[in-house]
């Protein structure tokens, strides 16, 4: 490790992938590339996290049986997601007879999922880990900000919590994307206090993860096909580029957000989409596809977290954020 910079000499392989998302995700340009689309966003179960649960077992079980592997073949699972105490993955694991480690970096658990996996491979502790990670808007919205019955007016600056899971079966060996290298974040706070505005607090965390990146491997924004942030919405993407920009850094001209691709920022999802499932689901799904046929070369994900409570909300805190970023390369 250089700073917060991981290299992996044996760039672990993504060897397969699989997603899952709602109804209303799959309207967009992503419903032609995830593997499941849901007709209803219950997914036959009682409640909203029961569905969640399901949705993070089905992506398990999909990533091991597009590998064409069973599941005593898996070393490890790593996987999180929005609600507490992480429910949603620790009850879909309960169905798994393979160790688990439990990941927390809310809508940035997708890429911190990944690097996790990543180190236990490149250092001879595991052969096949799945990474996997999701979110549903009606349990998020329940958790974060107000019961869906109160019918409370979404403000302008509002994204919308994705419901789609998105999982990787990640190994030592085989054809697929290799992952080489990791730049971990470090939590960063602009004082912003608006649960509603997340991009605007998760985009000063993106920033510094990806100027950070690029200071330790000396590389510039020319060297991805893309720069992926997952998910700060339009508005946060505008503000990630200025802070960029600021500091002599220029990436605007292949920077795309998670958030963005998944609605198309049609006028009702207003900024777009956000949640741990968002960036899961277009990683998973679109972005892998596009690497796999040789339209994308080379990536550098970055997916960011706000690590708020409704507690910390309640009690005045500001919204801390991480991001973390993981080069992906076909």
């Amino acid at each position: 490790m250089r700073h917060q910079t991981i290299y992996f000499k044996k760039k672990p392989k993504i060897v397969a992938t699989s997603t899952i998302a709602g109804t209303k995700e799959c309207e967009g340009i992503i419903g032609r590339y995830v593997e499941t689309a849901l007709s209803d966003d219950m997914f036959g179960e009682s409640t909203y996290e029961k569905a969640e649960c399901k949705m993070l077992s089905h992506v398990i079980d999909g990533a091991i049986a597009n590998a064409k592997l069973d599941r005593h073949e898996v070393d490890m699972i790593v996987s999180g997601d929005l609600l507490n105490q992480i429910i949603s993955a620790s009850f879909a694991a309960r169905d798994f007879s393979v160790p688990f480690l439990g990941v927390y970096g809310a809508c940035s658990t997708m890429a911190e999922s990944l690097a996790v996996a990543a180190a236990f491979i490149d250092g001879g502790y595991c052969n096949r880990v799945v990474a996997a990670t999701g979110s549903h808007f009606a349990s998020a919205e329940r958790q974060y900000r107000y019961p869906l019955e109160l019918g409370t007016t979404r403000p302008p600056q509002s994204q919308w919590t994705v419901t789609g899971a998105g999982g990787a079966l990640i190994a030592n060996a085989g054809d697929g994307i290799s992952i080489t290298s990791a730049t971990l974040g470090k939590v960063v706070d602009y004082g912003i206090t608006d649960v509603n505005n997340m991009g605007a607090a998760m985009a000063p965390a993106a920033a510094d993860t990806i100027l950070t990146h690029f200071r330790e491997t000396g590389e510039e924004p020319s060297a991805y096909d893309l720069i992926v942030t997952g998910d700060l919405g339009a508005l946060g993407s505008r503000i990630l580029k200025d802070l960029t920009w600021e500091k002599g850094l220029n990436i605007n001209e292949n920077h795309v957000d998670c958030g963005e691709i998944i609605y198309n920022v049609i006028e009702d999802e207003f900024q777009g989409g956000s949640g741990a499932g968002c960036s899961a689901v277009v990683l998973n799904s679109y972005l892998h596809q596009k690497m796999m046929t040789g339209s994308l070369r080379r990536i550098l994900f970055v997916a960011t977290g706000a690590l708020l409570s409704t507690v910390t909300s309640g009690q005045g805190e500001s919204i801390p954020c991480i991001a973390h970023a993981v080069v992906l390369e076909r």
